[in-house]
């Protein structure tokens, strides 16, 4: 199969010939039909999420199965998936205690000493990121990091589902729970940035705001929902939201994963609000927080991991808002290409040129 292989990091991905396993007992087999370009991927790239190569990313996929292994009994040949990188053991205490996007299962392959999943056509290994690797014509998973979906569900936005918008949308619906009339603020109109702003809008907050440097994302953001749009590189961000609010928004999602945007986030949310980090800091970075600012405030600092998903749960659910209209998909794929086309992609990301930008494989 053709896959997109991460030889070195900061260097552009190439499109080689790659062989790919017979799935193994637990395991299933897929044709992969689309996969999303999510700025994650850029982050192992360019080495500030520290990931070896030679390795194929991608983890926002969608795709139809094609073969099962042994004890396999939740897919058959056919059924349309969507792939997400919190693969799950479904017995450890996170899994029990209601929480399977913490669950360790997810960094774990094949066990030691079995034939790679992935390997290079001199027979080295190729790593496989999360369980995944998407940006491939085929993928090797295990069942519990896939879900059936409904047949109807287009797969190219279906992929979306996959990280993007379970991870801005599960922010807003699973890790914390927004009040209706609440105000909120979004800082960074991504994919995931536009996915917890329609999350905002599904679960009737007030006020939403939305924070970008790129202005043509507002026309998408007012669409989903937005009814303030702040641009970030015109005077204070963070005076213009206490102006609009009257002192600070009750929610503010951090959805970029940048030093000085969580500072921002922070000064953004009112006495008593509570901050969600979305966007992945690297992990060498540090951000100085005042502490007096959130004891004296009583201000909430909260992660959000993959939107705290449950997803053979909320993937379905996600799709249904999509096919009867609560969840707009279609207007946040900037372009379809093809896998050949995919570091012009990441150039593309990188200028900040794109909303979500998806891998459609024939």
């Amino acid at each position: 199969m053709k896959a997109a292989v991460m030889r070195a990091t900061d260097a552009p991905l190439v499109i080689e010939d790659v062989h790919i396993d017979d799935p193994g007992p637990g395991e299933v087999l897929l044709k992969t039909a689309a996969s999303g370009i999510c700025h994650s991927d850029l982050h192992v790239m360019e080495g500030s999420l520290p990931v070896p190569p030679p390795c194929i990313l991608g983890h926002e996929p969608a795709g139809v199965v094609e073969a099962v292994g042994e004890g396999v009994t939740d897919f058959r040949p056919g059924d349309h998936v969507i792939g997400c990188l919190t693969s799950f053991c479904g017995v450890c205490n996170y899994c029990t205690a209601g929480r399977p996007y913490l669950c360790l299962a997810q960094f774990e392959g094949r066990p030691p000493g079995a034939k790679p999943r992935l390997s290079a056509s001199n027979g080295d290994t190729i790593d496989q990121f999360a369980n995944l690797s998407s940006f491939a014509e085929k993928m090797l998973c295990p069942q519990r990091s896939l879900v059936k979906i409904r047949d109807d569900m287009p797969l190219d936005r279906a992929s979306l589902i996959g990280c993007g918008v379970t991870t801005g949308l599960g922010a807003a619906l699973n890790t914390v729970h927004i009040r209706a009339g609440a105000s909120v603020v979004i800082i960074g109109c991504g994919g995931v940035g536009l996915a917890a702003l329609q999350g905002a809008r599904i679960v009737g907050a007030g006020k939403i705001i939305a924070v970008d440097a790129q202005p043509w994302k507002f026309d998408l953001a007012k669409k989903f929902g937005a009814t303030d749009c702040i641009d970030a590189t015109v005077g204070d961000a963070v005076a213009a939201v206490h102006d609009l609010t009257g002192g600070g928004a009750d929610f503010v999602f951090e959805c970029i994963g940048l030093i000085p945007t969580v500072q921002q986030a922070v000064a953004m949310t009112a006495r008593g609000g509570t901050t969600v980090l979305v966007g992945v800091v690297p992990m060498a970075d540090t951000v100085p927080i005042n502490a007096s600012d959130l004891t004296l405030q009583e201000k909430t600092i909260t992660g959000s991991y993959m939107g705290s998903n449950r997803f053979r749960f909320d993937m379905p659910k996600y799709v249904d808002f999509y096919l009867d209209g609560r969840l707009f998909l279609d207007e946040m794929i900037s372009s379809r290409i093809a896998l050949n086309d995919i570091n012009e992609a990441f150039d593309r990301m990188r200028k900040g040129e794109a909303a979500r930008q998806v891998i459609v494989y024939d």
